[in-house]
Parts: structure tokens; sequence; C-alpha cells
């Protein structure tokens, strides 16, 4: 970055802040495969607060209906969620113009940090829940059309662009070839099928990439929900597939069996009628099968297309929890097995 847009931060800060913006330190910060760019600025050794700063015209990172632009859906989106009580980012200031928001710095330990660094699992998961079914469990009870997560959803069109899309990257872009004409109405049935019954399923305010990357840990163990601009409508189990099928994390069926029944446990405790485990599990394992088909190939569009190849090491990982979850739907075996003679890691017999 230029000397004349550290500029523009330190004086964006100052007016935010109210401190004086001449010799404050500007540093970018790890960004993901988005357009938004973060950067901490602040005193050397003192005080500090993160720019994320947003193209006015940006368009949404994911695909959905009737979306903002720019920092807006961040800003409406965090007001929501504070207000339900969820710790979240304190927003210093923003602007729609100028596409900034400046943010509380939650400083840089994430949840997957402290999982790669072998800290206990089941603690640090078990947060995680509690805060997801609080959140989804307040939200229903106190939803707010003028917040842009409640005007757009998961729906038809959106779960089979998504399956669409692992096809265009994950199988015809990556194997350099597509499917036999047979194999492709084999497929696109099951994805319709598929997407029918995700579509009817009751939606709730979904953070969309509720995960391990988007939890930051503070000084007390609090956990901050971040990344949430792209929160919709989806079914209860979304967020939790995004959790506990993390790309960006191995984990075993049974400590996930364990973290869903405890979801279970934490929303009925929060006054939800009672879910039954195995309906509950059904939908979650489909989707398991349409949310990582879809990373797998957003990762291959990530790298194909935004020339970022980082993200392709997670394409393994989302696959295998596919096999996991094609292995507990045998409704799915026909699906399982076309999919399978053209991606290698979705082989039943792969370790």
């Amino acid at each position: 970055m230029d000397q004349p847009a550290e500029q523009w931060l330190r004086d964006v800060v100052a007016r935010a802040t109210g401190r004086p913006g001449s010799g404050l330190a500007v540093r970018r910060l790890a960004g993901h495969a988005s357009r938004r760019t973060y950067w901490r600025v602040g005193e050397p050794g003192g005080r500090t607060v993160v720019v994320m700063v947003v193209p006015p015209d940006a368009p949404p990172d994911e695909i959905g209906k009737g979306a903002q632009r720019g920092p807006a859906p961040f800003v409406e989106v965090q007001r929501y969620l504070a207000g339900i009580g969820v710790r979240v980012p304190e927003i210093v200031d923003w602007s729609q113009d100028e596409g900034y928001v400046v943010l509380e710095d939650l400083g840089d330990d994430m949840m997957v940090t402290r999982l790669a660094a072998g800290a206990p699992r089941e603690p640090l998961y078990r947060s995680a829940i509690d805060q997801l079914a609080w959140m989804r469990v307040r939200a229903e009870e106190a939803p707010d059309p003028a917040c842009v997560a409640f005007r757009r959803a998961y729906d038809y069109d959106v779960y089979v662009w998504e399956l669409e899309h692992f096809l265009e990257w994950a199988l015809v872009a990556r194997a350099g070839s597509g499917l036999p004409a047979a194999e492709q109405r084999v497929v696109e049935a099951h994805f319709a099928a598929m997407a029918r019954r995700l579509a009817a399923e009751q939606g709730g305010f979904t953070h969309r990439d509720y995960q391990s990357r988007n939890l930051m840990i503070l000084r007390n163990g609090t956990q901050a929900v971040i990344d949430f601009q792209d929160a919709l409508q989806g079914p209860r189990q979304y967020d939790l597939v995004a959790l506990l099928r993390d790309s960006y994390v191995a984990l075993d069926q049974d400590f996930i069996a364990q973290m869903v029944r405890h979801y279970l446990e934490r929303t009925a405790a929060l006054g939800v009628p009672a879910l039954a485990e195995g309906e509950f599990r059904e939908v979650f394992d489909l989707l398991t099968i349409q949310r990582k088909l879809k990373d797998a190939g957003r990762f291959v569009y990530i790298d194909r297309v935004k020339g970022n190849p980082d993200f392709l090491r997670f394409v393994p990982a989302a696959l295998r929890y596919v096999r996991e979850a094609f292995s507990r739907r045998p409704e799915l075996e026909e699906l399982h097995r076309v999919l399978a003679r053209h991606v290698p890691e979705l082989d039943p017999a792969r370790e």
C-alpha cells in the first residue's frame, strides 16, 4: 500500500477517534478471499483500531438475492447482533460513500489458532455452540425486517447455484472434463431434490460462515463473532454445519455427534421445543453435502479466478466431510457413486 493510502487511513482514524493522525502506525492484516481489506491503525505500542475497507460498490462475497453493496450490510447486521446480546466488534465510525468501517480491535487470537496450538477443543466448541444457540433463538424471538439478514434467504435457486458452482469448478475445471449426459441428468435430478428439501426447512437468522476463523478469543476468554455481513435466513442446522464441518479443522464423527447433541440441549434450554435428533441429523448431513461441495468449488474458483491458491489445500478436507455425510445417507448412494467417479476424494474406499 502506498503512502497516500496510508495517510488516508490515518485521516479516517483521526476523524473517528478524535486523536491526532500523525504518527499512527498502519499495518495490513491477513485477509481471506474477499474484496475487503483490513488494517490495524494506532499508536505504536498503544491503542489501535481496525479499519475494514470495502469499495462502496462491492457486491457481497456470497451469492444471494436483494443484497446491498459496500459496508452497509456489515453495519446493519452488527447493530442487530449487538442488540440481541451477541459479542461482536463495536463500530467506531463508518462511511458508505468512502467505503470503510472503523472497528474495535479484537486482537489476533482466533479459535482456529487456539486449536492449532493444542488448546482443548471441547471447551472452545461448547462456548461457540452456546453462543450460536443464543444467537439463533434470540433472533427467532426478535426478528427485524429492517436488517438485511431478514430480507434475503437461502432458497431453491441459491442452493442450486452453489451446487452448480461445485460442478463448474471442483469437477469440470479441476478435472478438465464434464459429466457424460446420462450422469449429468442423474446429478441434476439429485441436486434439484436436495435443494427443494433444504429450501423447505424453516428459515431463521444464519451467520453463513460461523466457523473457527470467524470466532475471536478475547483476553477474558469470551468468543466474539466476526465476518457476519452475508447473514441471511437459513435452516437451523446451517451454522452448525459451518462450525462442525469446518474445512480448516479436522473433527471426528463421535465429537461432531456429541456437539450436535449439545446444540439441541442448549436450544431446548433456551425455550425451543425439543427437536428430534434423527431428523435434525438428516438435514445436518444434507447441508454438509451441499455446503462442503460448494466450498470445494469455491476454493478452486478463488485459485483460478482470483489468483489466490491458498485455499486449495482445504479442498480435500471439505470433500472428506462430504464423503462422510454421504456414508450416512444411503438414499444418496447413486449421486455419491457418480460424483466419486470424477472426484477421487469422494471415493468411499478412500481413507
